[in-house]
């Protein structure tokens, strides 16, 4: 009996798969195929003069084909590019029975199956390199019709461009759209190169919780499950960084961690609520150490990744070539507004956003009113690297306060293309002074601000055992990743992104 939710199409798949099996074909088989070669090392490498690739076995995806008579030509997708396939039907069916051409190639193959071919590279009549199959083996009956682009009178029909569809079906959108692999291809090559960068200098790749009993680190609403065993709550992490400071307590002189982050906030084309952050911690270091330690890992990785530190972006050109601009938060919001509000308490800070049309909420401190002024008038025309610096002590509680200003903190942000890319400090190492910190957060939570940190009295300990002097800075590697493959939206650079049920 047919099932009433399957398509026209895919019921002809599945009658060919039944007829399929009646042939004696398995279109599953389970033994290992013999690949040897691929459509790229084929087309960049056959010789007509030496006649090289006499001997090519292959597999790919069925992408198109061309039945004629006694001999056809389909085109295969492997993880390379593709390749033409002549199919003859008196090579592949060399004794009398001529079923797996007349019957198998000609009617029970689609588009989308997965085939192995043998045979050897040629050149056609009308100059295209293509393989002569001389065996032809099914690896993969596909039961569904991929939506293949077609050309006509030039218009295009069935693009695979709708964006939700890109997302939900990643597998489809790599198969019909080979060029989304190179952003992939390239996110990886990003990660190895940071990698190489920290491991050059001796420091310690590590994994930390992902499941914590106190949600530390940064101020972000957290996921909250049940450990049913403890019987206690947990959080997914919404940062590791109290545990890498941990193991610089310990005496490890630098540690690292490429972790995935959870913050249980709003989506939108720079957040996803599962992020990829990489976190590193580094003794005997302060914030103005990290800014150039910063600057040349983002100049590394744009030169692995372009052969150039200028990188394209949009209608834009990112330069990436350091030093970067350098500008303080107090400073670029009296740039950006014509205010100066280094000397404003709370209530005048609250008139001041009010002036300038900022939205306000009773539970917003002063800190979070200056971070409300900046967000509103300075991050938009931070286009190029620039590290805004020297964060005021409410929105940092996890900072070593200025050597110089006591109200402001040793910490940077570096923003680039009107958005945070990464953060960093001189790590508050003083445990009565991070005390105090926490205890403020928890005056903040009480308020109203369910952002505010939870206080965390194992790293208290921590740091009463003594921590040196450090810096450590998070750097976001999906919003860095989009930067690098100018790709518009952090679901770009992710495989399969958060969406809504269907």
């Amino acid at each position: 009996m047919e099932n009433p939710h399957i398509s026209e199409q895919e019921q002809i798949r599945r009658d060919a798969l039944k007829e399929l099996k009646n042939l004696g074909i398995n279109p599953y088989p389970a033994q290992a195929y013999p690949a040897d070669t691929t459509a790229v090392e084929i087309l960049e490498g056959y010789n007509p003069e030496t006649e090289n690739f006499k001997q090519v076995t292959l597999a790919g995806r069925i992408m198109s084909r061309r039945i004629m008579g006694a001999a056809s030509f389909m085109v295969i997708q492997d993880h390379t590019g593709r390749i033409q396939v002549y199919v003859k039907r008196d090579d592949i069916c060399p004794a009398e029975d001529k079923t797996l051409y007349n019957t198998v190639f000609k009617k029970l193959l689609d588009i989308g199956d997965i085939v192995g071919v043998k045979g050897f590279a040629f050149i056609t009549q009308t100059g295209e390199i293509s393989v002569h199959a001389r065996e032809l083996v099914l690896l993969s009956k596909s039961l569904r019709v991929l939506p293949i682009v077609k050309e006509k009178e030039g218009q295009v029909y069935d693009a695979f461009t709708d964006p939700e569809q890109r997302y939900r079906m990643r597998y489809v959108d790599l198969i019909v759209n080979p060029h989304v692999k190179e952003t992939f291809v390239k996110r990886t090559k990003l990660v190895n190169t940071m990698r190489e960068f920290f491991n050059s200098r001796g420091y310690l790749e590590v994994e930390t919780p992902i499941l914590q009993p106190i949600p530390g680190g940064a101020n972000a609403r957290p996921f909250v499950t049940h450990h049913n065993a403890l019987d206690i709550p947990l959080y997914l992490r919404i940062a590791n960084e109290l545990y890498l400071k941990k193991l610089i307590v310990g005496g490890f002189p630098g540690v690292y961690e490429f972790a995935k982050d959870f913050r249980n906030e709003g989506m939108d084309r720079t957040h996803n609520p599962e992020f990829t952050v990489l976190e590193i911690y580094v003794a005997y270091k302060d914030y103005l150490w990290m800014m150039e330690f910063t600057e040349e890992l983002a100049e590394k990785v744009a030169i692995e990744l372009h052969g150039s530190t200028l990188v394209p972006y949009g209608d834009k050109v990112i330069d990436w070539k350091r030093p970067f601009r350098r500008l303080s938060m107090i400073d670029a919001i009296k740039q950006y507004t014509g205010v100066d509000v280094s000397e404003m308490e709370e209530d005048a800070l609250r008139s001041t956003c009010r002036d300038l049309n900022v939205p306000v909420t009773p539970s917003m401190g002063k800190g979070k009113l200056i971070d409300a002024l900046f967000g509103e008038y300075c991050e938009k025309h931070l286009v190029q690297p620039t590290f805004i610096t020297d964060y005021p002590t409410a929105t940092s509680p996890l900072t070593k306060r200025h050597r110089e200003h006591p109200h402001l903190t040793e910490r940077f942000e570096l923003f680039v293309n009107g958005k945070e890319l990464a953060n960093a400090y001189s790590e508050l190492n003083d445990p009565l002074d991070q005390l105090d910190r926490f205890k403020e957060q928890l005056r903040l939570k009480e308020k109203g601000d369910d952002e505010a940190m939870f206080i965390d009295m194992d790293f208290i300990r921590a740091l009463e055992f003594g921590m040196p002097p450090a810096s450590g800075m998070g750097i976001g590697i999906d919003r860095l990743c989009m930067l690098m493959t100018d790709a518009p939206s952090i679901q770009d650079v992710l495989f399969f992104p958060q969406m809504r049920p269907e």
